[in-house]
């Protein structure tokens, strides 16, 4: 039997905004999954930073794939401070890009937390991004979205759905 899909919350952004985020998430699914669509930030190349429950500590690492049809590459980056959700495919003012992220058992309290990150511009490339946050195993409860600079545009709508069990 399929899982569902269960719209938590949506935001779209009327003004622009530095930080999107999403809080008193309850642990009444098994996974998450957030759609950012029409991602755009106001001047210049930016990182979209991915942080659990408020935490700035260096708990996070990612694994980056892309390709944008021609050639592929890869990076790594350890004891960050945030899970990056693209790396070459920059954020920037034209054209959007579309983010889609999973996160599994977000609730469960004694296992690290798993992101598989998938973000497209088809103008680009193509990122898949493996991300970990290594603090003390914990539900998560709040996920910030920020930016390594500028601001989201206005019109970048952020979704976050819970994934009911089968």
């Amino acid at each position: 039997m399929p899982a569902t899909y269960e719209a938590i919350a949506t935001t779209t952004l009327s003004t622009s905004t530095a930080t999107v985020s999403f809080t008193s998430i309850s642990g009444a699914y098994t996974d998450l999954v957030i759609v950012i669509a029409n991602a755009t930030n106001l001047i210049g190349n930016s990182d979209v930073l991915m942080r659990f429950n408020s935490d700035s500590g260096s708990n996070y690492s990612a694994t980056i794939l892309t390709g944008d049809g021609s050639a592929a590459s890869s990076a790594r980056r350890t004891n960050s401070t945030s899970i990056i959700c693209n790396y070459f495919n920059f954020l920037n003012s034209s054209p959007a890009t579309q983010f889609n992220i999973s996160i599994q058992n977000y609730s469960n309290t004694t296992t690290y937390k798993t992101a598989l990150i998938r973000a497209n511009r088809a103008a680009q490339a193509t990122e898949a991004i493996v991300g970990i946050w290594r603090a003390t195993p914990a539900a998560i409860t709040s996920i910030d979205f920020s930016l390594s600079s500028s601001s989201y545009a206005t019109g970048t709508t952020f979704t976050l759905y819970g994934i009911k069990a089968a």
